[in-house]
């Protein structure tokens, strides 16, 4: 393999534009294809958007409560015309930075929709640049996702919000009717109750967040029944009808047909793989029944010198996992032996608390057989969790029984998106339970609870009463 490559990249998410500026930092001759969003969904109608939003609500839930601490306020409205604006200006800042980055690394960028003719060439149309034919030695899959309609409920962003509409508001519904308890309903539901809204959230499985660690999950879901959202599980939208300026959705439910009247709809029932048009059958590539396409340790699908990356080449369909992957397709295409080998993908959702996972539930540990003991911390007995007003949730931390090796930890509560790093890092290294309990954590803050809860394993924990296991 020489050492510098010519390789096209298609499409500029969090897994295309990575693997493209670490491609050019290679010192390969690239060239990244984006029909329209750089940076992808997650940076212009997915994560980042709707984490500002969500920080917007919390910031004004806070305000509504601050009166506990003393602090009492008069006169709070939202201006939701600038609202979103602010949204899109972060939402700006990044997506310019995503082409920019690319060019000072050395990339080439071209607009518009890529077509593989074969192997070795990629056409680019439709787009600010013109037609385009692009040769290659390699080409790198990374076309993203796109939004899942159920029948009767196609997203036309008016009448029927997908995660799109939802995050580009010109008003506030009075009563919001979400389709799909999973982390995208339960997150953008929670942040328009914050903002105002009544919520009812549609969910077909028995509880909120399907496949999660239900311990957590149930924190979750009574947090949404203390904020007043109503969720109605085993139940299955059918269809609706406008009535005036209402809708009224038809559901099926346990107990028969309900009629639920709403101002708003949002459908948040998944996403799945982009494939359309791609021309893969130049090449002799297809689609699992999934829409997946089928990739081996160094991100290969059948035809060697063809890439995929993201959420194309399968599950989890998550920005970072995409991101890695990206890293690891560069790499082996520049020559380096490299290969996917991650132990363990972190999950977080910004809910209210908000809920984190990285490595094996109790659930797959059974399943597998392991011998395995817990230990659990609350964020009920964290001083700074306290101080902050905020201590619903607790620390889980999972640990092989014999080894002592960290399975699986699970978290819910505040900011337990940024401490699941933590244990990421002690699963990606192998560290035992041991290892997290003997490590410093400082004082007063939330990680502390992360310590704890691996001497909890232990029967050791000294910030709560624990009874002797016998």
């Amino acid at each position: 393999m020489s050492s510098k490559r010519k390789v096209v990249v298609i499409g500029a998410g969090p897994a295309g534009y990575v693997c493209g500026i670490r491609l050019a930092q290679l010192g390969n001759d690239v060239t990244v294809v984006e029909k329209q969003y750089w940076g992808g969904t997650c940076l212009n109608v997915g994560c980042i958007p709707s984490k500002a939003l969500i920080a917007a609500g919390s910031l004004l839930d806070k305000i509504r409560h601050a009166d506990a601490m003393g602090i009492t306020t008069k006169g709070v409205d939202l201006d939701i015309h600038k609202l979103v604006e602010w949204k899109q200006g972060v939402v700006g800042k990044l997506t310019s930075g995503v082409s920019g980055l690319l060019k000072q690394n050395g990339a080439k960028v071209v607009n518009g929709a890529a077509k593989i003719v074969d192997k070795n060439t990629v056409k680019v149309s439709g787009g600010s640049d013109g037609d385009v034919t692009l040769q290659c030695d390699d080409i790198v899959i990374a076309t993203g996702s796109e939004v899942i309609n159920i029948p009767g409920f196609t997203c036309d962003e008016k009448d029927v919000w997908s995660s799109t509409g939802a995050l580009s508001p010109t008003e506030i519904p009075g009563h919001l009717l979400v389709i799909g308890g999973g982390y995208i309903g339960l997150e953008l539901g929670m942040m328009y109750r914050k903002l105002g809204s009544e919520v009812t959230i549609l969910e077909g499985t028995p509880g909120a967040l399907p496949g999660q660690e239900r311990d957590c999950v149930k924190v979750i879901e009574r947090s949404m029944k203390k904020m007043g959202i109503k969720l109605i599980t085993e139940t299955f939208a059918q269809g609706w009808e406008a009535k005036g300026k209402k809708k009224i959705v038809t559901a099926k439910t346990k107990k028969g047909e309900e009629k639920i009247e709403c101002d708003q709809i949002l459908s948040t029932v998944g996403r799945k793989p982009y494939s359309a048009d791609l021309g893969l059958e130049n090449v002799g590539l297809t689609v699992t029944k999934q829409g997946f396409l089928e990739v081996d340790k160094q991100m290969r699908t059948k035809v060697p010198n063809i890439y995929a990356v993201g959420d194309i080449a399968g599950q989890p369909m998550l920005a970072h996992k995409g991101s890695h992957e990206g890293l690891v397709a560069a790499a082996v295409i520049s020559g380096k032996n490299e290969e996917y080998d991650a132990r363990c993908v972190p999950a977080v959702i910004f809910t209210s608390p908000e809920m984190s996972s990285v490595g094996l539930t109790e659930e797959q540990c059974k399943e597998k057989g392991l011998n395995y003991k817990t230990g659990q911390f609350p964020f009920a007995a964290s001083g700074r969790a306290m101080s902050l007003m905020e201590t619903d949730g607790f620390v889980k931390i999972i640990g092989d029984a014999e080894t002592d090796e960290v399975l699986g930890v699970h978290m819910v509560g505040p900011e337990v998106t940024e401490l699941i790093a933590e244990a990421a890092l002690a699963i990606e290294m192998g560290a035992t339970v041991e290892d997290i309990a003997r490590t410093i954590h400082a004082h007063p803050t939330l990680p502390e609870a992360m310590m704890e809860a691996a001497e909890a394993v232990h029967g050791m924990v000294v910030h709560i009463y624990q009874k002797p296991k016998k």
